[in-house]
């Protein structure tokens, strides 16, 4: 497997410096005390602030007001950061294997971050580009997952280890607005050409026939999602294998691994046709949808929810005794008040209702302490665990997102709560060990959007001012 430093953020995006040199009559940036340099640097006469370093970002006008945060695993190159993966000093023999908290990523300072997705060791970032390209990728791409990368000829890269550009073959301007990842494939909308994939394509996740023996990580297949043609899609989301398309007129479609009947198609088999799910959502207008491995949610616009695929932990246990269901089925929560987001990890699921009051269920950390860790029926979690208090009364969740084994929650005051399995620190909180209550990440600014890998997760940021 090889990996390197795209050439791709070479120039002209790559950080130009250029330096004053400050006259010897205003002192010199070190001093020396008895013939050795010292690290302290004297001050400056301010007649002379005129000749401080000066820094130019070549095609960028003016610095993004977010930026991104990574953490967790850096081995796979996915937090975006080259030093992680490859020091810069020869004679360093070691280098970190993860970062337990939030890092800024450089790359989000010269680009303005619309859209993040976290893969299953790789991340890609829509940017808002007047040109050139408008999607990034770094981290694993050992199925071309983040499209062809090959510095030499017939040797694909195996790694990415800061973003490159992902060449989908666009024309008319368009750009790419939406991303999604999972496993080792990878979903982007653009707003003029429909919807397209790359990567692995083994159960027709990428909608598109199933070629026996394909060799996804020698050739990169970009392809158009024709029969989306015409449907203004409005989220995507990718499980394990499977993907998911919602339309703006509240339509859900699938494509991809059905074994758990995850597609929602009416059967158990691999799909490789995008097509409309069936049952319960018929008719409904679903305004967002959730699946990180093989059971997913569906939130509609009156607060109702809707399940199907694996319900091996009782995930879908309010309609069905089955371990499996392959139509969407409205799951009854009695007593509950209007839901406003969902979240379907592994094993677990979660919502929020419009009191920002999160239940979750299903079998593992699910936020309620070491002791709970298997519910068949949706239980609270305590308010005053994401930030609600004296000091905030009107502090409440308003959106959630997953991982496989780990729970991210927002609030509206921009604060970030995280919490479950912590392979590499992916839950940002200083320690690699497993929490299993909400605790409050502490990052530089009020989070926007937040997106959970396996064992990563990154962050859209507004700094604070």
């Amino acid at each position: 497997m090889m990996y390197c430093t795209p050439k791709s953020l070479s120039s002209p995006y790559k950080l130009i410096t250029r330096v004053l040199q400050v006259s010897s009559g205003c002192g010199s940036a070190r001093h020396s005390i008895r013939g050795k340099k010292s690290r302290y640097r004297q001050p400056l006469d301010p007649q002379h602030a005129e000749e401080l370093p000066e820094f130019e970002y070549v095609g960028v006008h003016s610095r993004p007001d977010t930026l991104i945060y990574t953490w967790g695993v850096a081995d796979h190159g996915a937090l975006g950061r080259a030093s992680l993966v490859r020091p810069e000093h020869k004679k360093k023999q070691h280098h970190l294997h993860y970062l337990h908290h939030p890092h800024r990523l450089e790359f989000g300072e010269y680009f303005k971050v619309i859209d993040v997705a976290c893969g299953y060791g790789f991340t890609l970032f829509a940017v808002d580009a007047k040109s050139g390209a408008s999607c990034f990728g770094t981290g694993l791409n050992t199925e071309s997952q983040i499209g062809r990368h090959e510095p030499r000829k017939d040797h694909p890269l195996g790694i990415l280890i800061s973003p490159a550009p992902i060449d989908v073959p666009l024309s008319n301007n368009s750009k790419i607005v939406k991303v999604s990842s999972g496993r080792a494939h990878s979903v982007m909308v653009t707003d003029r050409e429909g919807v397209w994939t790359v990567g692995s394509n083994g159960y027709g996740q990428c909608g598109r026939p199933i070629i026996p023996n394909e060799d996804y990580g020698k050739q990169a297949v970009y392809h158009r999602i024709r029969a989306l043609d015409g449907v203004k899609v409005c989220q995507v989301e990718c499980g394990q294998d499977t993907s998911f398309f919602l339309s703006e007129e509240g339509v859900v479609y699938s494509c991809g691994w059905g074994a758990d009947g995850q597609t929602g198609r009416g059967h158990y088999n691999n799909e490789p046709n995008v097509g409309p799910v069936m049952g319960d959502v018929v008719g409904e207008k679903i305004v967002k949808i959730s699946c990180r491995a093989d059971c997913a949610l569906a939130l509609s616009d009156k607060g109702e929810v809707f399940g199907w695929g694996n319900s091996e932990y009782h995930q879908l246990n309010s309609v069905t005794d089955e371990m499996q269901i392959h139509t969407a089925k409205k799951l009854q929560f009695p007593d509950i008040r209007k839901v406003v987001d969902v979240a379907s990890a592994g094993t677990m699921c979660m919502f929020i209702n419009e009191d920002g009051q999160v239940y979750s269920w299903g079998f593992g950390p699910l936020g309620k302490g070491p002791k709970v860790s298997y519910s068949k029926t949706p239980t609270p979690i305590p308010l005053s665990l994401f930030g609600h208090n004296e000091i905030t009364p009107d502090a409440k969740v308003v959106s959630i997102n997953c991982g496989i084994n780990h729970f991210a929650a927002v609030n509206n005051h921009g604060s970030l709560f995280t919490w479950g399995k912590n392979p590499g620190g992916c839950l940002g909180l200083g320690h690699i060990k497993d929490h299993y209550f909400p605790l409050r990440v502490s990052i530089g600014g009020e989070v926007v959007k937040v997106r959970c890998g396996v064992d990563h997760t990154v962050a859209l940021v507004k700094e604070l001012i």
